[in-house]
């Protein structure tokens, strides 16, 4: 019989694995995954968030793109822009990432964490237009980790931008796309998190 900390060990493992899997898919340059996890535990213990729910978000943020490596797009690595047709088979990836999180049996706070991603403060986000408070704060902590990684790194569909100018992209949608007050706590922790 193996131990717990073995069985622990070969899940962090699988898990890793697997959020490479993904950042290798969307042609990340980086850790994406991981960068978001901890950019999202950074805010989390600003937070005062206990550490079950610290954990439930680390492992959201690793593999919250699950969905796109299930879909197995060819459009999601070209360096083009969508049509209107991609874009919204794109907005599916959240739900088929839930559906993906469940089948490999991670805890339902993490499905809903991947489901609820691409969320928006102001509702307009997706795939159930979620509003402010009705966004778990683990969701809304992922959506502000989550771009903040994406702009700093190159894509396949445009370069990475400057810290700066992801810090102020960040600002001017505050209270639209992101929680203002999620996005005033990252600001001060930001410098922490660069390539």
């Amino acid at each position: 019989m193996q131990s717990s900390g073995h069985a622990k060990a070969v899940f962090e493992e699988k898990l890793l694995d697997l959020s490479t899997r993904i950042d290798q898919f969307e042609g990340y340059k980086h850790a994406h995954g991981l960068r978001i996890a901890e950019i999202a535990d950074s805010i989390a213990t600003r937070l005062g968030m206990p550490y079950e729910d610290r954990f439930t978000l680390q492992q959201a943020a690793l593999v919250h793109d699950i969905g796109e490596l299930a879909m197995n797009r060819g459009y999601i690595c070209e360096n083009r822009i969508l049509s209107d047709v991609e874009r919204l088979d794109m907005q599916r990836h959240p739900v088929i990432g839930e559906q993906e999180t469940s089948k490999r049996g991670f805890a339902r706070g993490v499905q809903l964490l991947v489901r609820w991603h691409h969320e928006w403060w102001n509702g307009e986000g997706y795939p159930d237009r979620l509003r402010g408070e009705e966004i778990p704060i683990g969701a809304r902590i992922l959506r502000v980790a989550d771009a903040y990684a994406a702009l700093t790194d190159d894509r396949p569909r445009r370069h990475a931008r400057s810290t700066d100018e992801a810090k102020q992209y960040l600002r001017e949608y505050a209270a639209i796309e992101f929680d203002p007050a999620i996005v005033k706590i990252f600001l001060t922790e930001v410098s922490e998190f660069k390539h």
